[in-house]
């Protein structure tokens, strides 16, 4: 759309920045940002949005002022308005699949590039359904999952790929290890999440059944198995998040990955025990969101904006090992960082946005994944920022 660029009001907009992890995310791009960025905090209230603007100008005095808009996410108008003002939208409200459809739509219609932090698989195969195709001819860049769902996974598999041979299949599992603690937000998400169960799983039949497939290659998913594994000191366990499915769209929209491509997606547990108590947390969790009593009871336990101390978060850390295999070579990569929800998060989610507004990328529009419609360079910015992609092995 550069005829358009020109014609927009702001570079960036940022919606929840009064949130939690939108606040981190205003003060990383108010740090990071270039001097020349026309950016814009938007949220409901004025007096709060001023209230972290006047906190970013006098941590940063030096970076670009952001302006405030004041606009309702379930407002259809105001929506439309703000995505014809902006060339990029970035948002952290959620749960996406309550507060996010006005924003998305309006930007798929109006070719403002957005990216968000859902890991919500309703959320993410529905907007598909609903947007995608109108993403494309307007030319949006829709790109979800834009924070520790998905990024260090999906580029982590993407560099990963990049170390292994061409034009041959390939295979590559994933294991994550981490010792973070989650916010108010992401349980609210998930608790949403687990109440949508009939909504997501509808969603991703109609994907299904819409969606073309990879031609002439075949992609899959890993035969799921619980086993020890000594060189990563635990047992691996498959992680039914979104991150797996992220990673094979990437790999079936990308010819790099090879004629068959296979990934699987793990966590680390160094006890049996905690795998069980993992699993029946989850359970616990997911038959108490069925009914509306329950559900309150269990959104009652944490406060959304509500996230680990500072103290906390510099404690935490993340570390994701790629083992890959194809064409008669073995290559065992790394990713790693700090505190993953939310230092991080806010990262990756910022530089998604700088990526999106700033760098040369692919012709590419539509519903896409970071490997798709950002690959190199948004691996450059991370690596930049200190998030470290390494080989570990090589043979």
């Amino acid at each position: 759309m550069p005829e358009i660029v020109g014609s927009r009001q702001f570079d960036i907009v940022l919606c929840g920045s009064t949130g939690f992890t939108g606040s981190l995310t205003a003060e990383y791009l108010a740090a990071h940002a270039p001097a020349s960025m026309r950016w814009a905090l938007a949220g409901r209230r004025r007096e709060k949005l001023e209230a972290v603007a006047a906190r970013l100008v006098a941590a940063a005095p030096e970076a670009p002022k952001p302006e405030i808009v004041v606009a309702d996410a379930g407002d259809r108008q105001a929506m439309w308005d703000l995505a014809e003002a902006a060339r990029v939208v970035v948002t952290t409200v959620g749960p996406y699949a309550l507060h996010g459809w006005q924003l998305v739509a309006a930007c798929a219609a109006a070719g403002t590039d957005y990216c968000d932090l859902t890991g919500e698989p309703e959320f993410v195969d529905r907007v598909w359904v609903d947007h995608h195709a109108e993403a494309e001819r307007t030319g949006a860049r829709l790109v979800h999952c834009c924070g520790f769902d998905s990024i260090p996974h999906d580029l982590g598999a993407y560099f990963t790929v990049g170390q292994l041979p061409e034009g041959v299949p390939l295979t590559v599992n994933g294991y994550v290890k981490s010792n973070a603690r989650f916010s108010g937000g992401t349980f609210h998400s998930a608790v949403n999440g687990f109440a949508r169960a009939r909504q997501t799983m509808s969603a991703a039949k109609d994907r299904k059944r819409q969606e073309p497939r990879a031609e002439g290659r075949q992609i899959h998913a890993a035969p799921a198995r619980i086993h020890h594994e000594e060189s990563l000191g635990g047992w691996t366990v498959p992680l039914p998040t979104i991150d797996g499915a992220i990673i094979r769209r990437s790999a079936a929209a990308l010819d790099r990955y090879g004629p068959d491509f296979t990934y699987g997606h793990n966590m680390v547990a160094k006890h049996l025990a905690t795998v069980g108590a993992i699993a029946g947390g989850v359970g616990t969790a997911g038959l108490l969101a069925q009914l509306p009593p329950t559900r309150n009871l269990l959104l009652k336990l944490k406060a959304p904006g509500e996230g680990p101390s500072e103290a906390e978060r510099e404690r935490s850390w993340f570390k994701i090992t790629f083992v890959g295999e194809g064409g008669g070579k073995r290559v065992a990569t790394e990713v790693s960082g700090g505190d993953p929800g939310y230092g991080e998060t806010s990262k990756m989610l910022a530089e998604s946005g700088l990526c999106l507004a700033f760098d040369d990328l692919p012709e590419r529009s539509g519903q896409l994944t970071t490997a798709v419609a950002m690959g190199d360079a948004l691996l450059a910015r991370l690596q930049k920022a200190g998030i470290r992609f390494q080989v570990n092995e090589s043979g």
